[in-house]
């Protein structure tokens, strides 16, 4: 994975299983006992035409962080949760450069589905704000379920 300069103390980057975000990423981790995060520096890679950073990379972090805040909770469940729906509202554009950050809560769990929300800052102001309706889908396979993104 390679290496992004400037990333924040705490953060660590994050094992995400998958060759997508080989191409796509970095992004990194931060977990506490209260919260867990993921960012990423913006790169030239990760703009647009204007010079920000595109919102398929933003959605791209949003789309992973109602996981991530699901996974890190002890009471969350270990499967994987497919996308079922995303709404993002864009609110200030992330600049090249930026560190972009995140983090997410799980609202409710049903027998099928798992609900959240979550916020997205570029250098401290609010970028993104995010819901998304995830379908609970088959247990992980990984034997760290406890830190599966070895952000800890």
């Amino acid at each position: 994975m390679p290496t992004t300069p400037d990333v924040p103390e705490g953060f660590r980057p994050a094992r995400i299983p998958g060759e997508f975000l080989q191409f796509n990423g970095p992004l990194y981790g931060k977990w506490t006992p209260e919260r867990v995060w993921l960012g990423f520096r913006v790169e030239p890679r990760h703009t647009n035409p204007l010079g920000i950073c595109h919102g398929g990379m933003l959605a791209t972090l949003c789309d992973m962080l109602v996981p991530l805040a699901n996974v890190y909770d002890p009471q969350g469940v270990r499967q994987f949760l497919p996308t079922i729906s995303l709404h993002i509202d864009y609110m200030e554009p992330a600049r090249l450069g930026a560190w972009v950050q995140g983090e997410a809560q799980v609202l409710r769990t049903t027998r099928n589905m798992l609900f959240g929300q979550g916020l997205v800052t570029a250098d401290g102001a609010l970028a993104v704000r995010f819901n998304g309706v995830f379908k609970l889908g088959p247990p992980f396979t990984w034997d760290n379920t406890d830190d599966p993104w070895q952000i800890r």
